[in-house]
């Protein structure tokens, strides 16, 4: 006789809840299987300290069986079937944050409330840097630890770490490793630079699916997305000129305004990619207008040498490209985390190295985060002169440098603001993530739209 134990309570019938009834009536017909005689079950709730018999009537166990099979033919389905609306299991379900049942809804105009509060995974995991050279990742008393000279440097719990990112010449053990594939924590090997040179994950994503429609997208072109992202890149671009310039910009906001537009309406890959360089050239022009006291000389470097990288030629290029390859780091552990392969983009081509699906999520965050990381440090003196090392031409931040913009990058990740679709208050750390399901979303066919994130 099978008996299973429950928290809670029965209905207020005092007959146990189809879900509990369920349970029983399968571990029955799996003990028959095996040759044992089984008549009844029983349910045992702790909360009401009572014993429910379920009797296995011939009706029973088929209602049970149905629903097996039922089940089977939804995980067979190639589409996902579509959430619930307001249920009252949603909000408490620990999957709620991955699923997004209130914005799926609200998207497809299925529900008329405003959405309910996010409820974020593990919001309290945060990436570990290490860019100390010689530094030694290591494992100690079941805790990560990072060592210089087996002298401890910092030490972290493993549920409090989102990702190990490790900058030059830095060693990881095979214990480190280890213990962060088996709590699926991504390990990234970044260039003293910052460049991304490399990641690991314990297994790969195991969303067939979600895959298989993301190749078919990279195959079509990008089926429209391509067009919204970049979109979204450009009026984020626009309002974070309206917000910092301390120019007359006029002219140029409202040609940003129109380009915007016109990608959305560009009908192939190559007039977006000419909407996109013009967009960009605009304004990159204007950005040393944002910049103001002690900063104003980057701008003016800036100003002569227009958007440069690999390697940047001056400070405020040397800046952008870090806070840029910090995003796509960041962007590459969200994708592989919802599912996606990260190489594989709807915008930018396919290349060897390339993680360009990273590199499409990015194209409305840059302003949103990479820019405004940049020119707060510029406008707080919290970056100077002598945070830049220049050799052969070419300019890199120093040691100190890069951990000063490391710490305002995650400062700005998490930063709160209002997600204009859903009205929400929710950090930016987590709208990378939200937006990355949504993506998912619009390939399996949940939803028809991509809805870029545009701050007002």
């Amino acid at each position: 006789m099978p008996v299973d134990y429950k928290k809670g309570s029965p209905q207020p019938d005092g007959s146990p809840w189809p879900s509990d009834e369920v349970q029983v009536c399968l571990q029955a017909l799996l003990l028959r299987e095996h040759g044992y005689q089984c008549d009844h079950a029983e349910l045992w709730y702790a909360e009401t300290r009572q014993r429910v018999r379920v009797e296995l009537t011939s009706e029973r166990l088929s209602w049970a069986a149905d629903l097996v099979a039922d089940a089977r033919a939804v995980a067979d389905r190639a589409r996902p079937p579509l959430p619930l609306v307001d249920s009252p299991k949603c909000p408490r379900c620990s999957l709620v944050g991955l699923c997004l049942p209130d914005e799926t809804n609200a998207l497809l105009s299925r529900r008329e409330q405003p959405p309910r509060r996010l409820v974020p995974r593990d919001p309290d995991q945060r990436p570990v840097y290490v860019t100390e050279p010689g530094a030694f990742v290591g494992v100690r008393s079941g805790r990560l630890e990072v060592t210089l000279k087996k002298e401890k440097l910092a030490s972290w719990r493993f549920l409090d770490v989102a990702q190990l990112a490790v900058f030059g010449r830095v060693q990881i053990s095979t214990q480190a490793l280890g213990e962060c594939f088996a709590r699926e924590i991504p390990v990234l090997w970044l260039s003293s630079g910052g460049w991304l040179q490399g990641f690991a994950l314990g297994q790969p994503p195991k969303y067939v699916e979600l895959r298989r429609q993301q190749t078919a997208a990279h195959a079509q072109g990008g089926a429209g997305l391509a067009q919204q992202m970049i979109a979204g890149k450009i009026m984020n671009c626009r309002t974070l000129l309206r917000r910092n310039s301390r120019g007359e910009l006029s002219s140029t906001l409202a040609a940003l305004k129109r380009l915007a537009q016109q990608a959305r309406e560009a009908t192939n890959f190559s007039s977006l990619l000419g909407i996109e360089g013009t967009a960009a050239r605009m304004y990159f022009g204007a950005f040393p207008s944002m910049l103001v006291g002690g900063a104003e000389p980057f701008g003016a470097e800036f100003s002569q040498l227009g958007r440069n990288r690999r390697p940047p030629l001056d400070p405020l290029n040397a800046l952008l490209s870090f806070c840029y390859a910090m995003l796509t780091k960041d962007l590459v552990v969200v994708a592989l985390g919802v599912g996606f392969d990260p190489y594989l983009g709807v915008y930018h081509r396919s290349r060897y190295g390339r993680p360009s699906l990273a590199l499409d999520l990015a194209e409305e965050f840059r302003p949103l985060i990479a820019d405004s990381v940049v020119i707060g440090l510029l406008n707080n003196g919290e970056i100077t002169a002598s945070d830049f090392i220049r050799r052969a031409g070419a300019v890199s931040l120093t040691a100190d440098g890069r951990r000063t913009v490391l710490k305002a990058y995650e400062r700005r990740l998490d930063t709160e603001i209002r997600h204009p679709v859903f009205g929400y208050r929710i950090s930016y750390r987590r709208v990378l993530d939200v937006q990355a399901r949504l993506l998912a979303a619009v390939l399996v066919g949940e939803v028809p739209e991509y809805i870029p994130m545009v701050t007002r």
